[in-house]
């Protein structure tokens, strides 16, 4: 098909079309602000899109720019690198951190490749999905030797997000009406990782992705992309996939299913997608702010009363997140578990 092995291409009707769609993009949040007006200002604009889209791009965010440009350059140099050499880092059965080329999203292929991290090393996990299994795993990073500056490099990147990543959590609470400690709790030993995302040049963009249609299953995500683009996100009126226009050193920020679940749906946590070209590399660098493993997230009880009642069901996130991680890899019989799944009776 075009060029590209089968185990690459989308079934017809999720093949990227051709886009003549001109929108405006999501909303732009300046977080340059101070004093208590500034910041209730601030928390509104970001639970004003929390709704309208779950996703939006922030400028003036704190993490050094320099900081983003050196991770950006160790990316580039290390999936520059010969494959054996990669492959010396990568992930396998009993660890999923380090190189990855064949990750799958709704049972496809994606066309990249992937470097990922644990931002706590150690990180603690469950050892299987089971609800009645208690084991628990302990898992650390793989590093590479090339790169030298590789690992250095991504931790200091990973600490400067996430305090960003943080200072987000607060603003989305006060936007909740809540106080802007109200979810922190839920991250004291939180599980979350950084990834090196590498889309090669497609020789038929037309039948691939880059990453298929998904959502988030964590908290939040903090995405630097770079100037090529290729993230597309499904606008909640219509269906309609739009683009994310690249703007130089801004984030964008997307709501994920957790967060979706403790709003009790009035934040969303929206699908997105990769598309690819053929002509240019693309690289970008989300970070997965995840809960500790033993949260146990459900609707946050003040936003649950009589004429809201809760649409979801408690879950363990522990035991959500490896049952999802393990259908990343490898092509499965059944979509993987969603936030769907834990809807209540009153949801319908």
């Amino acid at each position: 098909m075009g060029g590209i092995d089968q185990v690459f291409v989308q079934e017809p009707e999720q093949r990227p079309k051709p886009s003549t769609i001109e929108v405006d993009g999501i909303p732009v949040i300046d977080m340059s602000v101070s004093g208590t007006g500034g910041i209730e200002k601030l928390a509104s604009e970001i639970g004003n899109a929390c709704r309208k889209w779950g996703f939006f791009q922030v400028i003036n965010h704190g993490v050094p720019l320099e900081l983003r440009q050196r991770v950006e350059k160790v990316a580039k140099a290390f999936f520059d690198l010969p494959i054996e050499e990669k492959r010396k880092a990568k992930r396998d059965d009993l660890n999923f951190t380090g190189y990855h080329d064949e990750e799958h999203t709704k049972n496809v292929r994606d066309w990249k490749e992937v470097f990922d991290m644990l931002i706590e090393d150690p990180t603690f996990l469950p050892a299987s999905p089971d609800p009645d299994d208690e084991e628990i795993r302990t898992y650390s990073n793989k590093w590479p030797e090339n790169p030298p500056e590789f690992r250095e490099t991504c931790q200091e990147y990973c600490r400067e997000v996430e305090k960003l990543a943080f200072k987000l959590l607060e603003l989305i609470s006060l936007s909740l009406g809540l106080p802007a400690n109200r979810l922190s709790d839920f991250f004291k030993h939180q599980t979350g990782m950084l990834r090196l995302n590498y889309y090669p040049p497609c020789p038929s963009p037309e039948l691939a992705l880059g990453v298929g249609r998904h959502r988030d299953g964590g908290a939040l995500t903090v995405l630097a992309q770079d100037d090529v683009g290729g993230l597309q996100i499904r606008r909640q009126s219509d269906g309609e996939w739009i683009p994310i226009k690249p703007i130089p050193n801004a984030y964008i920020i997307n709501i994920a299913d957790a967060l979706q679940v403790w709003s009790n749906d009035l934040y969303v946590s929206a699908e997105h997608r990769v598309v690819v070209n053929s002509e240019q590399e693309r690289f970008s660098i989300p970070f997965f702010f995840f809960p500790s493993h033993y949260v146990k997230v459900k609707p946050l009880e003040e936003l649950v009363n009589e004429q809201n009642p809760a649409m979801y069901k408690e879950y363990s996130w522990g035991k959500y997140y490896i049952n999802r991680t393990g259908s990343n890899y490898k092509k499965l019989e059944a979509e993987n578990l969603q936030i769907d799944h834990f809807k209540t009776p009153e949801s319908e």
